[in-house]
């Protein structure tokens, strides 16, 4: 007996969202592992980029939880690495933006110290708000 599994029941909201804001196509990732085994940062990962694709290929919301997508360096390994051309970090920042519109703003601009601000580099600041801010 053949079981038929159509896309269109796997593909919800959380799928379309992902591949919009990101540009790729989630279902092109085979789950080689590549992308995992060259990653020099796997090693503080609570789950492998592979396992936060795959969590995002079937539409498993609990991704937004996971460090991982804080933890990515992007520093493009992954996508060097891959045989399918995935570029994994836009993934990454594709969930990482869902994620901080469910949750909404971690940080406003006037609690930073004049101090803070003087001393670090703009672009760290301008880092910063990205990631902790919608």
């Amino acid at each position: 007996m053949r079981t038929r599994i159509s896309i269109s029941s796997v593909r919800g909201e959380f799928v379309s969202q992902v591949e919009m804001i990101s540009g790729e196509s989630l279902l092109v990732c085979n789950q080689c592992g590549k992308c995992s085994a060259g990653c020099p940062v796997a090693f503080s990962m609570d789950i492998l980029p592979n396992q936060v694709i795959r969590l995002a290929q079937l539409g498993i919301e609990d991704v937004l939880e996971s460090q991982t997508i804080w933890t990515c360096a992007a520093c493009l390994t992954c996508v060097s690495r891959c045989p399918k051309g995935v570029d994994l970090p836009r993934v990454m920042e594709a969930i990482r933006q869902i994620a901080m519109q469910r949750r909404g703003n971690q940080m406003e601009s006037i609690q930073l110290a004049p101090e803070f601000v003087a001393e670090v580099p703009q672009l760290a600041i301008i880092g910063g708000f990205r990631k902790y801010t919608t």
